[in-house]
């Protein structure tokens, strides 16, 4: 039987989110949508963590996601966006998610602890799959290999975006046209990021300055070739 611990109910909304898991990166999931005003229903079977989120969510609940028969009287489906960051209890994940997809759940965000986890996951038919700790290794090793290219998100296993700093001033004061970076460097730049402005989709005309910063989109090798060739003196 699941237990409230909040009685402040979730009022439908434009957008709202469920989190099954309050563990330390649900916890901090539910506070960041906190912070950005968002609806928020939180969901664990540990009392202690449901008290601690009480007062963050819009409604805190003791509730074990492997039992369909609690997910349904929650109305699991009615909400936007479901999360499931449960940590290392795989079992409980899976479950969970089996769960949620068979209540007709819209959009289902799954943390996962490892690739093998991760093929279960899709298999169940997740829309979303996140590795925190495989992704932060990601971004630090991008980030020592690559010092120019600020940040960056894996779109697929080939296709990545990232935000590559404008070093090399070969490829200054000229336009996308004249570069003609797609058929050079095999990447579509879709922003130009300024110090005070961001010109989005920006046009053959648009001109590239020192220091600028741009949104490029292409496999990972083609964009770590073109950070290096944007950033040689």
């Amino acid at each position: 039987m699941d237990k409230f611990k909040n009685k402040n109910q979730v009022t439908r909304a434009d957008e709202n989110y469920a989190i099954i898991g309050l563990g330390k990166f649900g916890g901090a999931l539910c506070k960041q949508l906190a912070a950005e005003n968002q609806e928020i229903l939180a969901i664990d079977t540990k009392e202690k963590l449901v008290n601690r989120y009480m007062n963050i969510a819009n409604k805190a609940v003791i509730a074990d996601a492997q039992d369909e028969e609690a997910l349904r009287k929650l109305n699991i489906e009615a909400f936007d966006h479901v999360f499931i960051t449960i940590g290392s209890d795989i079992q409980a994940s899976v479950l969970s998610a089996l769960n949620c997809k068979d209540l007709g759940v819209k959009d289902l965000i799954c943390k996962a602890q490892d690739r093998s986890h991760a093929r279960i996951l899709e298999r169940i038919g997740a829309d979303q799959i996140v590795q925190p700790e495989s992704d932060m290794a990601k971004r630090i090793v991008m980030h020592h290999r690559q010092p120019h290219i600020i940040d960056y998100l894996d779109l697929s296993e080939d296709v990545t975006l990232a935000e590559v700093e404008v070093n090399n001033k070969e490829y200054t004061e000229r336009t996308l046209g004249e570069l003609s970076l797609r058929n050079n460097f095999d990447v579509n730049v879709i922003a130009i990021i300024q110090k005070d402005h961001v010109d989005v989709y920006p046009d053959a005309r648009s001109i590239i300055h020192h220091k600028d910063m741009l949104a490029v989109i292409g496999s990972v090798d083609a964009v770590n070739n073109f950070d290096q060739e944007f950033n040689e003196n």
